[in-house]
């Protein structure tokens, strides 16, 4: 099976079982407007990246896609209830995501605080709930996966990124803390839970965690590198919104030849430690696609 044949794979196992788990039902009849507003952001589309890398790395080690279906939905829930706040006036105001309305701006700003919120915590109820993992396996999970969320990574890393908008010098450091806490600690432990899914040692485990904070960075980079070059039509977001929001980043601080330059770097450090992943096709050509990507 090519890349692309197992990439569709992936989206499509992710389309399903997303719609698996935030059905309505009898019971949750009076919530219907909330669970509206989550899938108006959850089902939007989207790269589904994080859910494709817990695969390919639980499928890699030996593991299956089944085994790793709750802890895939549920990062890809923890990334959409990210942008919905992210896009709130109160943080970035954007009123498009994803080619279409913002859910601020379809579902007004107090139910799309509710639905960010209700799609922070589903995900750990149904990694508890699945019957596909040991409970040895769901606690090493919901731990690292609360981690990579919280304080100390994602949530972190946007107070970071609001604190350095009102700063008047933000250094290299600054902005590589930045990027490893709000988009390369949800990237890594994507790569980790898929390792925890295949009952991966922990020698492998930090491969894949090592691995994925080197992508989040370049994915970050690359990120930055498009907000300059890329259209609105092609971004499915307002084209120019960091330098709007008075953001700074590797574009900014050091010009785009030098950001792609850094991003490269990180790449080929990300190649290096996934050498030692068994049957990482799949890994390779995704992590050299996603540096020349476009959008």
């Amino acid at each position: 099976m090519n890349f692309e044949e197992t990439l569709r794979r992936y989206v499509e196992f992710t389309e399903k079982e997303l719609k698996k788990f935030n059905n309505y039902s009898h019971e949750n009849r009076p919530q219907v407007k909330l669970i509206d507003a989550m899938n108006y952001s959850l089902r939007a589309g989207g790269k589904r990246l994080r859910p494709a890398l817990v695969y390919a790395f639980c499928e890699a080690l030996g593991g299956t896609m089944e085994t790793a279906s709750a802890p895939a939905c549920a990062i890809e829930m923890v990334h959409t209830f990210s942008l919905i706040h992210d896009d709130l006036p109160a943080m970035d105001n954007d009123d498009f995501r994803r080619g279409k309305p913002s859910c601020h701006k379809a579902f007004g700003e107090a139910m799309a605080i509710l639905a960010g919120d209700a799609l922070a915590v589903l995900p750990f109820e149904i990694i508890a709930d699945t019957p596909e993992l040991t409970p040895e396996q769901k606690v090493l999970i919901i731990s690292v996966f609360a981690n990579s969320v919280g304080r100390d990574g994602m949530i972190g890393g946007q107070v970071i990124d609001m604190e350095n908008e009102k700063a008047e010098c933000v250094d290299e450091e600054n902005l590589r803390n930045l990027y490893r806490c709000k988009t390369g600690q949800l990237i890594a432990v994507s790569c980790v839970m898929g390792a925890i899914c295949a009952d991966a040692d922990n020698e492998t485990i930090r491969i894949a965690a090592e691995y994925g904070l080197r992508l989040g960075f370049a994915f970050q980079v690359i990120d930055d590198i498009l907000d300059v070059t890329g259209t609105t039509e092609e971004l499915g977001k307002p084209a120019g919104s960091d330098e709007n929001s008075n953001k700074n980043t590797f574009v900014s601080l050091f010009g785009i030849e030098k950001a792609r330059e850094a991003a490269e770097k990180a790449t080929s450090e990300a190649l290096e430690w996934i050498d030692a992943i068994p049957n990482n096709e799949f890994l390779v050509q995704l992590t050299e696609k996603l540096l020349k990507r476009k959008y």
